[in-house]
Formats: structure tokens, C-alpha cells, sequence
């Protein structure tokens, strides 16, 4: 899985499993631009792949503006002159809470932020990597969207579903340009927002969760991020348009 001269673009990059990918396609020499409306935590990113030898880009986006996305993937094609890989990792969860309870403010701010934004960002990356006759597309799913989760609400389901969806379309309208476009769905996984919650969280409950999890622990950022360099890599240029879920076998408990 080899990533020399490669150009990526990994959006919501400043922690948990964007900054985890960023860092992985770094390592296997991916030039690599991150995105994020957190300006400190993303720099903090890029100067870590640039102290360790790679090379990085922070560009300061909120991928929910057309305006925004145009002007970051123009500067990565500025800056490098071509844009392989495509990252949509930006999102937001939602707590749990019954339907009628939710504001149409929030299910609106949720689809935009986990729905809309990949489709910016592959709107405005496509003709780049039609012109190249190359590409790939990876976008972060959920398994909220794949079943039914108890950890989020219908809001976040709903709008990583559709990210399946467009998926699906995306694989079949930019296939013949030579691009591949899949998804990952990841179960729960340890970031620094999720340790927060877990301990907050009682005892009782923790054994429930895990008690889903076949293999009885919750998923580090590596380990989605690993499933993500795949399919970023030459190593996986036969595959196109599906889903690969990262959840500990939670299907099959």
C-alpha cells in the first residue's frame, strides 16, 4: 500500500480517526492536506507528519460552504498540482433522544454536516481527478447507518445512511473516469470525545455495550484508519462502491 506522490485530502483531520488516516497516508508517502474549522488542533496535525518526515498542508475549511470547499481543494491542486484521494471524514454526532424531540434545526445541522459536505467536497474534487483518469474517494460512514444504534440519534442515522446512498452513486457515475468511491462504517470507536462519554457513562451500561461487541472492546482510530489507507491504495483498484463495516462483529450479536 504504497502512496508515493500521492496527493490527499482528509477533512476533519483534527483528531479521532481524521487525524489517525492523515497521519497512516503520511507515513505511506502520502502528501497529505488536512481540513478543519479548528484551526490550532489542525496545525498541531500537520506539524507532527512534517516532524515526522512527511509532508502536510493545513487548510482551515468549514466543508458545509461551497465557497470554502472550492478555495481548499484549489489550494491542494495549487500547491501540488493533482489531488488522488479524497477523505470525507468530517461530522458530527447526536445524542439519543426520541423523534418528535428533536429540533428540525439540529436534523438539519446533522444532515448538512454528514451528508452535505461529502457531497461538496466530491462536487468540487471530481473534475480534478476526472482530468487525472484517477481517483479515490472514501467516505466515513457509521454503523448507525448501516442497522440501528443506541449511542446516536435518528438524525445521525439518517444522514450516514444517505452517505451510503451517494456512495452507490458515486461509484457508478465516476467509475468509468477511474475513480473508485467506497465507504467504512466503524461501530464505536475510542476517540477523545467518545472516552468522555464512555466515562461518563455507568458500569452497567458499559457492559451492555460491550456485550454487543463479539470482540468485547471498542475499536481504536487505527484501526478504521488502516481500512481507510486500503482503500485509498492501489491495493484496492478493483473495488467500488461498497461498505466495509469495522465493528468487532456487532452484526453477528
Amino acid at each position: 500500500m504504497n502512496l508515493k506522490d500521492r496527493v490527499a485530502l482528509v477533512t476533519g483531520a483534527s483528531r479521532g480517526i481524521g487525524a489517525c488516516t492523515a497521519e497512516l497516508l503520511a507515513q505511506r508517502g502520502a502528501k497529505v492536506a488536512l481540513s478543519a474549522r479548528t484551526t490550532s488542533d489542525l496545525e498541531g496535525v500537520a506539524a507532527k507528519i512534517v516532524k515526522a518526515g512527511g509532508e502536510a498542508l493545513a487548510v482551515p475549511c468549514d466543508v458545509t460552504d461551497l465557497a470554502q470547499v472550492e478555495k481548499m481543494v484549489q489550494t491542494v491542486i495549487d500547491k501540488w498540482g493533482r489531488l488522488d484521494i479524497l477523505v470525507n471524514n468530517a461530522g458530527i454526532g447526536t445524542p439519543t433522544m426520541p423523534v418528535e424531540q428533536i429540533p428540525p434545526a439540529d436534523w438539519d445541522q446533522t444532515i448538512t454536516l454528514n451528508l452535505k459536505s461529502a457531497f461538496l467536497c466530491v462536487r468540487t474534487a471530481a473534475p480534478q481527478m476526472k482530468k487525472q483518469q484517477y481517483g479515490r474517494i472514501v467516505n466515513v460512514s457509521s454503523f448507525a447507518g448501516r442497522n440501528f444504534s443506541r449511542l446516536s440519534g435518528p438524525h445521525y442515522g439518517s444522514a450516514k445512511a444517505g452517505l451510503q446512498g451517494f456512495t452507490k452513486h458515486m461509484a457508478v457515475e465516476l467509475g468509468p473516469f477511474g475513480i473508485c468511491t467506497n465507504a467504512v462504517a466503524p461501530s464505536v470507536v475510542f476517540t477523545d470525545r467518545v472516552k468522555k462519554r464512555w466515562e461518563a457513562r455507568t458500569e452497567e451500561d458499559r457492559k451492555t455495550i460491550l456485550a454487543g461487541i463479539p470482540l468485547r472492546r471498542i475499536a481504536q482510530p487505527l484501526e478504521i484508519a488502516t481500512v481507510i489507507a486500503f482503500l485509498a491504495s492501489d491495493d484496492a483498484s478493483y473495488i467500488n462502491g461498497v461498505c466495509i463495516d469495522i465493528n468487532g462483529g456487532s452484526y453477528l450479536a
